[in-house]
């Protein structure tokens, strides 16, 4: 029997692959130029397909936006989204009447549940500069007994999401980010709970989401899983070259680990001068049959049909924003509307909780 913790190594594709209780992840790296009056990109959109444009021409793209980049509205049922964005802002509008503006390393969670509708917008904002937007977006699924729960908005502020920093005997330094699963170190404290119905609640799940960080010539040791039978995957999707349990990887590149087993990493890097980032997804497998649909997961055909005719006649509950694709004003400030009006934002950094949100169109606006 193999003694490396590496199962196999595929190059990254797009979407990235997970493996179950993870449906989907992208890596959205967009380099928006200067924002015009709209909050749209000020660059002209001559050229691109516009309402499906994942063309990165000129290292963007507008995806299903038309004015400000982004995804109208579009509807979920059966599984939940983890949105962790790095740089840049999404302004988020759903079916449940909750908004938010977040970014700078704030993650949102929303469990779909038996149906919801959102919007993700990309504003751009610096009509005097460059736009860059990063972030990831996982689905993780649901299980059969939790696929018509009822849907659940989350914001966990990058304030309260733990982070160990490690520093080796030559003062290089690696950073975790946890966002799930608790990271077996004294140090770290625990991450924000995950939504009550989601498959990340479940103790004996595993489920782990982490961002690592690490400098040039670093090493840091992944810790072993904690669970029977966990699953995970090491995306490497920043650097040059690392070693993983003594094996080379290069960048663009995504390792399946033996989770029982703890693992090395060293950031080899470019003659020592490029960080290396990774996102890790773990978790036990549901183990359920999974059928989708576009946005819809379920366990039957005949589930996925009753789905469809159910958004037919209720559309989850409508929509109560004045356009499918609602932007939060020009206030860089970063808040959360939940349902029921509640309001939230992240302390200190000067962001103030702007006027109640109304809606605003981009294309209603004066240039």
């Amino acid at each position: 029997m193999s003694t490396s913790p590496i199962v196999q190594i595929k190059p990254l594709g797009f979407p990235w692959e997970t493996i179950d209780p993870f449906l989907f992840c992208v890596y959205h790296n967009d380099a928006y130029p200067q924002a015009n009056a709209q909050m749209g990109p000020k660059d002209l959109l001559t050229g691109r397909e516009m309402g499906q444009d994942f063309s990165r021409k000129d290292g963007w793209s507008m995806y299903h936006g038309s004015t400000v980049p982004g995804f109208p509205a579009h509807p979920h049922r059966g599984f939940e989204t983890v949105t962790i964005v790095r740089k840049g802002l999404i302004d988020h509008s759903d079916s449940l009447g909750a908004a938010a503006r977040f970014g700078r390393g704030d993650v949102q969670w929303l469990t779909a549940g038996q149906g919801v509708v959102h919007s993700e917008m990309f504003p751009l904002l610096d009509q005097a500069g460059p736009n860059p937007l990063e972030l990831f977006q996982i689905w993780l699924n649901l299980p059969a007994r939790n696929k018509m729960a009822a849907p659940n908005f989350t914001m966990f502020w990058s304030q309260d999401i733990p982070r160990l920093v490690v520093t080796d005997d030559e003062g290089r330094r690696a950073e975790v980010a946890v966002i799930a699963g608790r990271l077996q170190d004294a140090s770290v404290g625990a991450p924000p709970a995950p939504p009550p119905d989601s498959w990340a609640a479940q103790a004996e799940a595993d489920v782990a989401i982490w961002t690592i960080r690490m400098a040039p010539g670093a090493r840091w040791t992944l810790p072993a899983a904690t669970g029977e039978g966990t699953r995970r995957t090491l995306y490497f999707f920043k650097g040059a070259s690392v070693t993983v349990g003594g094996q080379a990887a290069s960048a663009a590149s995504a390792i399946e680990l033996r989770a029982s087993a703890p693992v090395e990493l060293v950031n080899v890097g470019n003659g020592g001068e490029e960080v290396a980032e990774f996102l890790l997804l773990q978790g036990k497998p549901i183990g359920e049959p999974v059928v989708q649909y576009g946005p819809f997961v379920m366990n039957t055909q005949a589930e996925i049909a009753q789905t469809m005719a159910d958004y037919r006649r209720t559309q989850f509950g409508g929509w109560p924003w004045p356009d499918s694709a609602p932007v939060h004003g020009r206030d860089p400030a970063r808040f959360a509307r939940h349902p029921g009006g509640r309001e939230d934002r992240p302390m200190g950094g000067g962001d103030q909780v702007p006027a109640p949100v109304v809606g605003y169109s981009a294309e209603e606006s004066n240039p």
